[in-house]
């Protein structure tokens, strides 16, 4: 028997659309001669759909679609699509009233349907909110092979694994119990900074456990402020991955399930030799190369599902704008770029000459665009106002809401999308202005820590996209994802002292720590939520602990109004993210 997995990239709300991947799935999984084909969970509506689930003709629109889709598909083939079912008990016994479902079609029809069982509540999550869970796991039958049907959470209740037991049932366990001889699984599993590695070794062990070979497709591509990276994989019944699709791809594969071996069998052999609970985090060991790729598809498929073309940024000569004018550029091609230069009277000549030296080398188009008159306007009009009171913050902020209201200006004007360039430091600490440098649709680095940023950079500069994926759009320019023998960031802007010139003089360190310092705190502030006595026992300075816990509790409301920011990491400021604003200074 021969399965098709479809690593496939929906666009949520794009039903037609998406029954079509799926359908050129099929018609090219026939071709290869198979007998089933795989999509991710809730392929036909995308993931994670939200509140459209609440809007009754997106449930009828998506149901009239599953049914069209059933009689387009070639009639042999079985394919299990996901979308979102109605709960027909709802109205008598309560409960939500959609269920999160797997369908089989075959033969023009719905042959089975299969009700996701697990529904994360955690994070990004929010299944609670719409869907009632499957009371029983169940499986069907391609000649005398029983397949088990899981959708993605309904694979994570590992107990042996996370030594922990996160809900009542174990779908695994039961379809193992029923006598399966294959579990599939359809997932919509959102990047995170070293999952992929999380998920393999945990389905591993999954298998070792219950004797079970497993196939998990995944969706691939971003979706808001979540990516999704595919590497969807096949497991065998010694736990040996027997194969991996592509990250940050859509990938296409056809496994065999020999029923004589009962068992997957594969062109790849990894050992699952020593497979083990995973580590508190993976997050400071990932590559470089893993967190670009997932930053190009975040922003690549950001502006492709949201309707842009050109997105402007605007260019300081620092180097988070660097970055992102990089991402930018891999992400949608050189002439998609425009950068955006706001000398002000305390911008420092070389801030200027390493802005455009790099949008040469890039290849983006650039505007320079002085701010100094704009500046003395704002005096003038403010003079009376503040006179007799001191040069301070508020007179710094002007300077960077003037650019807000400039590259916005530019936004309405063209129709380009603002990429904000703000990083995690500064965003956890509240080193940003609102309505100024936070302005924007997209911020792409808002969950890179500075210390990354730099690492990212530097990487880039040696050349290490070398192999990586997705590639770029095809350019006559030298641009970041091409070995060019040079660097890529004006190595001026890696080596400065990191600085807003808003004053003169003016570094980063003047009003924050070392980012060593700073992003060590703040990871185990925010991902691990350690107490400022446990960051001072490990070697912090206690004041320093203290005034960084204070400045990211005071900083909520302005992460409250930033732009959505692809997260990259276990705890971002985003979707996952609901802290009060109004709150206890204790906490």
């Amino acid at each position: 028997m021969k399965i098709a997995i479809a690593q496939l990239n929906p666009t949520i709300g794009d039903i037609l659309g998406n029954s079509n991947l799926i359908l050129e799935a099929a018609k090219k999984a026939e071709v290869d001669g198979a007998n089933l084909l795989l999509t991710p969970e809730l392929s036909l509506i995308g993931y994670p759909p939200r509140d459209l689930l609440i809007n009754p003709s997106f449930i009828a629109d998506a149901g009239a679609q599953l049914l069209q889709l059933a009689q387009a598909l070639p009639p042999e083939l079985a394919v299990i699509a996901g979308t979102a079912l109605p709960n027909a008990n709802a109205v008598q016994l309560g409960g939500k009233s959609l269920f999160n479902s797997a369908v089989l079609l075959q033969n023009g029809a719905i042959k089975q349907v299969f009700h996701k069982r697990l529904l994360p509540s955690y994070d990004v999550f929010d299944e609670d909110r719409y869907f009632a869970p499957g009371e029983n796991s169940n499986y069907f039958t391609i000649g005398e092979v029983k397949i088990g049907v899981t959708i993605c959470e309904d694979l994570w209740n590992n107990e042996e694994f996370w030594g922990k037991r996160s809900y009542a049932g174990d779908p695994v366990s039961d379809l193992a119990k029923l006598g399966v001889d294959l579990v599939v699984n359809l997932s919509a599993s959102p990047y995170s900074a070293g999952k992929r590695g999380v998920r393999s070794a945990m389905l591993q062990h999954s298998v070792i456990r219950c004797g079970k070979p497993i196939i998990y497709a995944n969706q691939v591509g971003g979706n808001d402020d979540i990516i999704f990276d595919g590497s969807s994989f096949a497991v065998n019944r010694k736990g040996d991955l027997i194969e991996v699709l592509a990250s940050f791809e859509t990938d296409f594969v056809v496994l065999e399930y020999d029923q004589a071996k009962q068992d997957l069998v594969g062109r790849n052999q990894q050992s699952a030799a020593g497979i083990e609970a995973a580590p508190l985090s993976f997050y400071p060991a990932v590559g470089d190369a893993e967190i670009w790729a997932a930053l190009v598809l975040g922003v690549r498929d950001y502006v492709r599902k949201c309707g842009f073309s050109k997105v402007v940024l605007g260019l300081s000569g620092g180097i988070d704008s660097a970055l992102v004018a990089a991402i930018a550029t891999c992400a949608i091609g050189h002439e998609n770029v425009l950068g955006v230069l706001m000398p002000s009277p305390y911008s420092s000549d070389h801030s200027v000459n390493d802005a455009v030296e790099l949008a040469r080398n890039l290849g983006i188009a650039i505007e320079q665009l002085p701010i100094g008159d704009l500046m003395k306007t704002y005096d003038r009009t403010l003079a009376n106002l503040f006179v007799n009171t001191t040069f301070g913050i508020a007179e710094e902020n002007i300077q960077s809401r003037i650019r807000g209201n400039l590259l916005m200006a530019i936004s309405n004007k063209f129709g380009h999308l603002l990429l904000s360039t703000g990083n995690k430091s500064e965003m956890a600490v509240g080193y940003c202005t609102l309505y100024g440098d936070m302005n924007g649709g997209l911020a792409v680095i808002s969950d890179v820590p500075k210390t990354r940023v730099y690492s990212l950079c530097r990487w880039l500069n040696s050349g290490g996209y070398v192999g990586a994926v997705p590639p770029c759009p095809p350019s006559p320019y030298p641009h970041p994802c091409q070995p060019l023998g040079k660097e890529i960031i004006p190595v001026n802007i890696i080596n400065k002292a990191p600085s807003a010139e808003l004053k003169p003089g003016q570094i980063d360190q003047d009003s924050l720590p070392d980012y060593d310092v700073l992003d060590d705190i703040l990871y185990r502030l925010i991902e691990h939520h350690e107490s400022a006595q446990k960051m001072v026992a490990a070697g912090h300075d206690e004041a320093v602990v203290k005034r960084v816990v204070k400045l990211v509790r005071q900083a909520e409301f302005k992460r409250r109004q930033a732009a959505p920011g692809l997260k990259i990491s276990d705890r971002a400021f985003g979707t996952g993210w609901r802290m009060p604003i109004a709150k206890s200074s204790f906490y």
